[in-house]
């Protein structure tokens, strides 16, 4: 596996420092995170289901997150991705995440280059951690995570409705392309579009 120059993903969580943008998503109430999240079942393998496409993350397939916990407590971070397919290039990004406030574990930072990091606020969580939805206090980051490739509809719609009830604009979102998940049909319910 070769790495990219520019690693896909790596700009997306310096994307999530939210410069310039207001902390509430233009007066809407703050985004709300979940009550409690036990990092040792969140760390492991997620498959991005669905997000807000940023530019840099154009002709991605296949798109993953893999976080492991540290001795010290943060967590390493590595973000992989297909280009232009399923059997394209493959992109990597490694960064690291932590809790910015114990009492509110939930409210992660993540660091991809050195001092830029950005908010990653975990605010939908499966209550087996089968699924999780990560946003930015000002909603213009999102990003649907599964255990698996893909998600049964109930769950997906589920998820949207959450979504749309804390202030997000579904018509961004788009479902990402998995090998043996979603492949952009009709039955994939894409909104707003695919990649």
């Amino acid at each position: 596996m070769s790495f990219t120059r520019i690693p896909f993903l790596a700009l997306v969580f310096a994307a999530l420092s939210g410069l310039g943008h207001s902390a509430h998503g233009g007066g809407l109430p703050e985004v709300r995170v979940v009550p409690s999240v036990d990092l040792d079942r969140y760390v492991g393998k997620w498959y991005e289901i669905a997000s807000f496409p940023q530019r840099f993350q154009r002709g991605c397939t296949a798109t993953t997150a893999t976080y492991s916990l540290r001795e010290d407590g943060e967590i390493d971070v590595l973000n992989e991705c297909r280009k232009g397919g399923f059997d394209g290039e493959q992109s990597r990004a490694k960064g690291r995440a932590w809790v910015v406030d114990p009492k509110e574990p939930a409210k992660l930072r993540v660091r991809f280059f050195w001092p830029f990091s950005g908010a990653y606020w975990i605010i939908d969580l499966g209550k087996d951690y089968e699924y999780a939805v990560v946003g930015h206090p000002d909603r213009d980051n999102l990003w649907i995570l599964s255990r698996t490739p893909a998600l049964d509809s109930e769950t997906y719609q589920g998820i949207l409705k959450r979504i749309e009830e804390q202030g997000f604009d579904l018509s961004r979102l788009q479902r990402t392309r998995q090998p043996g998940g979603w492949t952009g049909d009709a039955a994939g319910e894409a909104v707003g579009g695919d990649r």
